[in-house]
């Protein structure tokens, strides 16, 4: 199945061109196709990644398509597409501007791509990534949003500047919605192998959850713009995971049909990444607390897909 090794990245702003060179420059793929609304931003970014490549194991291919239909046979799909949340917009604004762009997104990788997996990281993350499902109607393990792996990355961050060792060693575990109700999860998290409740008290552990929630804003604060970098990353780990069949277990988003109770609805879970996608949902032992929290991210996440029901949006 992934005999060409070839990635596709829909959109090619910030997330998507560091996306892409961080596949290059890691040699994750044979080749990398950069497609961007406006064509010669993702040319501009093609060639001077490409040039980089020089530099990489193994010479990744860095191509721009100019139209949609130069984007094809793709192993995976990447979309990053979709616009930020501007002051006059409401949420529901938002939500039907990027709907509008992920169905022309996903109506051209069905055509195009009809048997990649797709990776959703355009926000609001968990409701896109159930409205490629609907408008797809694939099997659910090729549709995979990339939430914990980011949010999980921030809190290993925070973790590490609270204790000051075991960089490179922090396992961080965060679940829930990629929002503000975000769940990350302590318990289950680890320095080395020791978990994280035998070496950080109480008042730091809620210092790291709140930091982690706030982890995008505070890089908005300082640049005035969404961070790039880490999500960049935390796409190429998951797209080599798919790739080379790793069977990582990363937090994704994922359609729910009966785990957790919930069916119908996107949420992030952990999961086993492989060459078909999501290989398996792992259903955690959650105790009443953690119950809670989930029931709380669900809800927010099925208001925004009620808002795309009401605008009549899964019936076009």
């Amino acid at each position: 199945m992934m005999a060409g090794r070839k990635v596709g990245i829909v959109g090619a702003g910030f997330v998507g061109a560091t996306a892409a060179y961080s596949l290059a420059m890691m040699g994750t793929c044979h080749e990398v196709i950069l497609y961007d609304i406006v064509p010669e931003v993702a040319i501009g970014k093609a060639i001077d990644i490409g040039q980089a490549t020089s530099y990489s194991p193994k010479g990744t291919i860095v191509t721009a398509a100019e139209k949609p239909s130069d984007m094809k046979d793709c192993d995976i799909v990447v979309i990053t597409a979709g616009v930020p949340r501007r002051a006059e917009m409401t949420r529901a604004d938002l939500l039907m501007i990027n709907a509008k762009i992920i169905t022309e997104v996903v109506g051209n990788i069905k055509k195009y791509s009809p048997n990649a997996i797709i990776l959703c990281v355009s926000n609001p993350l968990d409701v896109m990534t159930y409205a490629v499902h609907k408008l797809t109607n694939w099997d659910r393990n090729r549709i995979i949003g990339m939430a914990g792996a980011l949010d999980g990355a921030r809190m290993a961050y925070q973790i590490h500047k609270k204790v000051g060792y075991g960089s490179g060693q922090i396992r961080a575990i965060v679940i829930g919605d990629h929002g503000q109700d975000m769940i990350p999860y302590p318990e289950i998290s680890a320095v080395g192998g020791v978990p994280l409740n035998q070496i950080i008290g109480k008042t730091d552990m809620d210092e790291i959850i709140a930091n982690t929630k706030e982890g995008g804003a505070e890089i908005v604060k300082y640049l005035k713009t969404s961070a790039y970098y880490a999500p960049g990353r935390s796409i190429s780990v998951m797209v080599e995971a798919i790739l080379d069949d790793s069977r990582i277990v990363m937090p994704s988003s994922v359609l729910l049909d009966g785990e957790y109770g919930y069916k119908d609805v996107t949420l992030g879970v952990p999961v086993v990444l492989g060459s078909n996608g999501v290989e398996k949902i792992i259903e955690l032992d959650l105790n009443d607390e953690m119950k809670a929290k989930i029931d709380v991210s669900v809800k927010s996440i099925t208001e925004s897909i009620d808002v795309l029901k009401e605008k009549g949006f899964f019936k076009t």
